[in-house]
């Protein structure tokens, strides 16, 4: 693996700690998984899973022609419930809490677990559970949203059916004594149920009509319903298109590609060919906060002294491991 620098001077860290830490980080590709053999475990479908994701889709199908009636405020409100929600995956249960990227303030992490629960993406242990697995395992039977599926299954038909065992196996074999350990993933993840009633439908519902008399039906299907499957798809671009469509300018021997929309819709996450080389750099990125919200926002919250001790890829490393591995 590589080594790393903090955005603090004075908390440099030693090449060989940086290494031996990033390298035994449940995040890292585990090249030593094989297959089982024999023939593929049959696909199940869960059919509650089909019939909600699709009656979501036609509430934000319906919301989408709701636009018309919404008023000015109600639009801006879906916008800031958007990159509320957003953050709480990108900023929350991503860069902090599945790659430990950064450190985060007391204040901050609930402001995140609470942005998580209105993205509504199931809690912050099980995401952060899921990813590790998505990056130790990627594009291997292990991986819950394994691209080699093809771009339906990675998109959005992995919650449809249940998990390959192999995704489980390797899920419960994960320590997680971090998460386990943080007192706000903890609560959130025993109050997950009602936070996500409160915070991912009432509130965005209940703010546009209390505060400036729109309807309680366009509250519900556009900031509401027709948010959350936007912040969804945003996502799920990430585990599908990002790992088909793009450059592949730092490791070529990858899937995960460089791809511009999935980085402006998923505000920041669509730098992913660097990602997977360097999961733990913060930015997820080699350009800063260039089509980044997210790496603003945590750059924002250093600033004000709620966030610390980024992780960033150095300059010389990147170059090096561009030339070494990357697509000509």
């Amino acid at each position: 693996m590589t080594a790393t620098e903090t955005r603090n001077p004075n908390k440099q860290q030693n090449r060989d700690a940086v290494v031996a830490e990033t390298s035994t980080r449940d995040d890292v590709f585990d090249d030593s998984y094989k297959a089982k053999e024999g023939p593929k475990p049959r696909m199940r479908l869960v059919w509650r899973n089909i019939i909600l994701m699709f009656l979501l889709h036609a509430g934000a199908l319906y919301g989408l022609m709701l636009l018309p009636s919404a008023s000015a405020l109600t639009l801006a409100w879906t916008v800031v419930c958007f990159l509320f929600s957003a953050l709480g995956i990108t900023a929350g249960a991503h860069r902090l809490w599945s790659h430990k990227s950064y450190k985060a303030s007391t204040p901050l992490r609930v402001f995140l677990a609470l942005a998580n629960s209105m993205a509504f993406q199931n809690d912050i242990y099980e995401w952060a559970r899921d990813h590790r697995v998505h990056h130790k395992y990627s594009e291997t039977d292990a991986d819950p949203h394994n691209a080699l599926r093809g771009f339906f299954f990675a998109h959005i038909g992995w919650l449809l059916v249940r998990k390959h065992p192999d995704v489980i196996e390797k899920g419960k074999k994960l320590e997680l004594t971090d998460l386990k350990a943080d007192k706000v993933v903890m609560f959130q993840r025993k109050y997950y149920k009602l936070s996500v009633v409160l915070l991912c439908f009432l509130v965005p519902m209940w703010v546009p009509w209390y505060l400036w008399g729109e309807s309680l039906w366009v509250g519900y299907f556009i900031p509401g319903l027709m948010r959350y499957t936007l912040v969804l798809n945003a996502t799920w671009l990430v585990n599908s298109a990002a790992h088909m469509w793009g450059n592949r300018p730092y490791d070529h021997n990858i899937n995960p590609s460089e791809n511009r929309f999935v980085a402006f819709s998923a505000i920041g996450e669509g730098f992913h060919n660097y990602h997977h080389t360097f999961p733990f750099d913060y930015a997820t990125s080699e350009f800063g906060i260039k089509m980044n919200v997210t790496t603003a926002f945590i750059d924002l919250m250093c600033f004000l002294g709620l966030a610390k001790d980024c992780k960033r890829v150095s300059r010389d490393l990147v170059s090096a491991r561009a030339q070494r591995t990357g697509q000509d």
